[in-house]
């Protein structure tokens, strides 16, 4: 069985550390107004490009690529772009900051595992890390876009517990794992994109290296790390990686748009690193091929006949022992 190294594990947390520079991605570079394209932008190239040289989904796995196009992708991408571009991004981080409590309701009934009251309460503290990092930081709440951005939160949570309770098929190269969800996300985002966004006309080309970026760094790059890392270990363990992205998003707030930090958020940023350190305090499943411990032998005594006389064996004879079973 292949060693679960905590290198490997914290490999996982690229993601959401790239993830984190979206939401300066989205603000700076990209036209104003369009999630929706956004979204297909991000996925439908992408899914393109993986599946180049690659076989596409048969049986059972149409339709469970296309869930999890749904989940990981289509959904997460429109409420994640629909609340970036309607929220300062301290709001929808903590509209995401629920994402980890999602999953370890989730894993209860769909993978079998129960709630564990330390990972429960990491996931609490982190949303309470999160209030704190992002205080004052919002002056009005758009409805649409608080309820887009739990809505990612819920969508992503599930797309996360699924793609743990299918796997991936025997054979089937990760890269192309990613390309049927990212082909199927877009290709379901490309309808309401038409519709009610329509095309630009025009894109600059900050607009292209925005774009760019968000569907080969931000997608093709970065959901290699994640996929493998919901492959290796629990949903619950991963998820609380994602706590990450919004701190990645504040200290680049910091670096390049000359934002500060106050003590509360200083001590928000803490408490998140400690939540994430304490979501990975679980224990290894037992492997399948470990065999079940065997039951101790009986001694002779009890396994013979309740009129059998009892029999004293001095320690000078030890040979003797065996003699009598």
């Amino acid at each position: 069985m292949r060693r679960h190294t905590p290198a490997l594990r914290y490999t996982a947390a690229i993601a959401p550390m790239i993830w984190g520079t979206t939401y300066i991605a989205t603000t700076e570079w990209l036209p104003p107004d369009r999630p929706l394209f956004a979204a297909l932008a991000r996925a439908l190239p992408t899914g393109i490009l993986l599946l180049w040289r690659g076989t596409l989904p048969r049986g059972n796995w149409i339709w469970r690529a296309l869930v999890l196009g749904v989940l990981n992708i289509a959904a997460f991408f429109a409420f994640a772009f629909v609340g970036a571009y309607r929220l300062p991004g301290g709001v929808a981080a903590v509209a995401g900051s629920l994402q980890p409590i999602i999953v370890i309701l989730l894993v209860a009934p769909v993978l079998g595992s129960r709630i564990r009251a330390l990972q429960l309460g990491a996931a609490v503290l982190g949303t309470a890390g999160m209030v704190l990092l992002v205080a004052g930081s919002a002056t009005h709440l758009d409805a649409l876009g608080v309820a887009a951005a739990v809505a990612g939160a819920v969508s992503m949570a599930s797309g996360t517990v699924l793609t743990k309770k299918w796997g991936r098929p025997e054979g089937v190269p990760l890269r192309v794992f990613i390309g049927w969800q990212l082909l199927a996300g877009g290709l379901l985002l490309l309808p309401p994109t038409v519709l009610f966004e329509g095309l630009p006309t025009h894109l600059s080309p900050v607009n292209l290296f925005g774009y760019g970026y968000l569907a080969l760094v931000s997608s093709a790059f970065a959901y290699q790390f994640w996929f493998r890392g919901i492959e290796q270990f629990t949903p619950s363990a991963v998820t609380f990686l994602a706590l990450l992205s919004p701190v990645v998003a504040a200290l680049v707030g910091y670096l390049v748009l000359d934002q500060s930090f106050t003590v509360w958020q200083l001590t928000g940023i803490a408490l998140i690193l400690l939540a994430v350190a304490g979501g990975q305090r679980s224990p290894a499943p037992r492997p399948a091929s470990e065999p079940a411990p065997k039951p101790a032998p009986k001694p002779a005594s009890e396994s013979a006949p309740e009129s059998a006389p009892m029999t004293t064996v001095p320690r000078a004879e030890p040979a003797r022992v065996g003699s009598d079973v």
